[in-house]
């Protein structure tokens, strides 16, 4: 609660809505996409619509940030715009960055992607990871912007109209009379990164989500949609920080708790998630008939307890997928098909090598549980060296499946046969399980790979015949960085060096032994705008796990002998668009191969990659920066199990 410090308790009545009014009506601030009125009600979050959108943006802090921010965002050029970010960023804290960027998106959508495309490794941490984290936590502390279609619990049966008024202000229509939207990325909110419930504030997310969609994979912008499901939120003890955030004055979502109930898999669920009338069918149903099979959806940032099953509920009644578990997934097996690379660079068949080596993912989380689950249906590891804890340690189950420590259905399914007959620590289980990678997304242990884990690891290689070993390969993709299971330098440090490490939030540079290391991002940003845009331009029937792997090994194979010289496990993130092309053509290509595909785009990979590229939506700045021509990344997408 002391985040947001003291606050002036004075409602809207009893402001000077007069001095506020005539700041949201001023020539300076004519402009200001904080006071354009909009004829909006259902699909604006409650409480907005409730007020309108330029009176709640009138209250007093708003009204003044929002002054502030119009004032900031002056620049006419891609050049100037980065001046000006860069000028934010200077402060050491990239809050104010952020809410620049939200500010100059609204203003001006080409000026913003030009910008973000000019300084994609330099402005995507603000526009996304880590900093949307902090500031879904302030979301509402900063002003409200048009973009965004809110989905409220109260409009049950109506969604379709929702969905209908955002689009009737912000989608053009098709020559049949349809909307054009490409995409929706959708969340409630109810795991935000590694920082728990955070309800409609949790809009930072779809919206962030949506800017990567664009600048890696390219998306149109103007054809997508970032949606908040507002079915409630829970009260500070539903956030790992402790925060107000429900009854918080300025929450602008539904001021109520979740309602739940214990699902057959003994989990708490959302209630109006499940049966007849389920929320989510009746919003994505309404979202296809609005706007095609062809729009993809992409579920976001839902608990663990959901993500699952509303997965395996729909994913072959839709286009879509959940990024949270499958493009975690793929992207953890990319980092380590590329650790593999940094150790046998002239490697054709990267995944045959890992199905040799043993993997220990600590933490049960839909994340992990996704990665173990596609590196043995679609890797071919064997399920003997694939192991993971959760808070009881590894998860077992018996023979007949009735005793164990799995909590769901997903944990189950993924067990080890058999009692684990060794302390259930982290350092006992690694002693015992001997693993050759050790990836952690546990998301609320943070530095649980201590220096005796570490220490561990490289002692399971030097235990094996020297023709047999390999070197550690540590991962640690918890949320923002101060949720990390490990620093790289920490790392890099009880090892000596022989480590390879990656991470969820990008580390800086660090010198071991003389020499650089770039530790790579081990962040899905490399997987679901390729994978999006690929699935989306060739009319995919459904999304399969294997689209993941044959992703996953387009981004290894797109390390270049820098990346593998400073052994980053993943391609510099300058190389975004680059690698987005890659995954699009291997998804493509696969589509194509599997009868999956609606449409056909091209034969051969060449021939659909420059398919692909030229109708990449690109931001058209009245004063632009140069744009580097996208370059090609070498894939073998004939390696692998197939």
């Amino acid at each position: 609660q002391a985040l947001f410090g003291a606050r002036d308790s004075r409602s809207i009545s009893d402001l000077d809505l007069a001095s506020a009014a005539k700041m949201g009506s001023s020539s300076s601030s004519a402009a200001n996409p904080a006071f354009k009125p909009t004829a909006r009600r259902l699909s604006l979050a409650k409480s907005v619509a409730a007020m309108d959108m330029v009176r709640w943006n009138q209250q007093y802090d708003l009204a003044h940030m929002s002054k502030m921010l119009d004032a900031a965002c002056q620049a006419t050029t891609v050049e100037a715009a980065v001046e000006e970010v860069t000028s934010l960023m200077a402060l050491g804290h990239n809050i104010w960055a952020y809410a620049y960027l939200r500010a100059l998106c609204e203003k001006d959508v080409h000026l913003y992607y030009g910008m973000l495309l000019a300084e994609p490794a330099k402005l995507l941490p603000v526009a996304y990871t880590p900093t949307v984290g902090e500031a879904c936590q302030k979301f509402g502390l900063m002003p409200y912007y048009s973009r965004g279609c809110y989905v409220s619990l109260p409009d049950r049966g109506n969604i379709k109209e929702v969905l209908s008024e955002y689009a009737r202000e912000n989608l053009e229509k098709d020559a049949d009379g349809r909307y054009k939207c490409q995409c929706i990325v959708f969340s409630d909110g109810g795991r935000i990164l590694g920082l728990g419930d955070l309800g409609a504030w949790g809009m930072g997310i779809p919206v962030g989500k949506l800017d990567l969609y664009t600048v890696c994979g390219g998306f149109d912008p103007t054809k997508t949609i970032p949606v908040i499901i507002d079915v409630g939120c829970s009260d500070a003890s539903g956030n790992t920080a402790k925060l107000t955030i429900r009854d918080h004055p300025l929450y602008h979502g539904l001021k109520q708790d979740r309602v739940k109930h214990t699902s057959e898999a003994g989990t708490q669920v959302n209630t109006c998630y499940y049966g007849p009338d389920s929320f989510i069918g009746e919003f994505m149903g309404a979202a296809q008939e609005l706007f095609g099979s062809g729009c993809l959806l992409q579920f976001e940032d839902f608990n663990s307890n959901d993500a699952m099953p509303l997965l395996a509920e729909y994913r072959n009644k839709f286009l879509t997928y959940n990024d949270d578990i499958q493009g975690t997934a793929a992207v953890a097996v990319a980092g380590v098909l590329g650790a593999i690379k940094i150790m046998h660079p002239s490697e054709r068949d990267l995944v045959a090598v890992l199905r040799k080596m043993r993997v220990l993912f600590h933490g049960a989380g839909s994340a992990n549980l996704g990665g173990a689950s596609l590196i043995l249906s679609e890797g071919g590891v064997p399920k003997d060296q694939v192991f993971i804890t959760n808070s009881r340690g590894v998860i077992w189950k018996s023979a007949d499946g009735k005793e164990g420590t799995g909590k769901n259905n997903e944990q189950r399914a993924l067990a080890q046969v058999g009692q684990p007959s060794y302390p259930q620590d982290l350092l006992s289980i690694v002693r015992n399980v001997r693993p050759d990678i050790l990836i952690g997304a546990v998301g609320v242990v943070p530095k649980c790979f201590t220096k005796e884990v570490v220490e561990e690891m490289l002692k399971v290689q030097d235990a094996k015949p020297e023709s047999a070993r390999t070197r550690p390969v540590i991962f640690a993709l918890s949320n923002p960085k101060t949720q990390a299971e490990l620093a790289a330098g920490d790392c890099y440090a009880w090892s000596d060096g022989r480590a390879i490490f990656g991470s969820g939030t990008r580390f800086g540079r660090e010198v071991v032994h003389g020499k650089p290391r770039e530790p790579g991002q081990v962040n899905n940003f490399f997987i679901f705008p390729g994978m999006s845009f690929g699935a989306m331009m060739c009319e995919a029937r459904t999304i399969p796990e294997r689209f993941f792997m044959v992703a996953a090994e387009a981004v290894a194979n797109c390390l270049d002998a820098h990346d593998i010289e400073v052994e980053s496990v993943m391609p510099h993130p300058g190389r975004i668009r680059e690698v987005a092309l890659a995954v699009a053509t291997a998804v493509v290509l696969e589509a194509q191969s599997a009868g999956l595909a609606k449409v056909h785009i091209a034969d051969g990979e060449s021939a659909v990659q420059k398919a692909l590229e030229s109708r990449m939506w690109s931001p058209q700045p009245k004063h632009r920066r140069q744009q580097k021509r996208v370059s090609r990344c070498h894939s073998d997408f004939s390696s692998g199990q197939r």
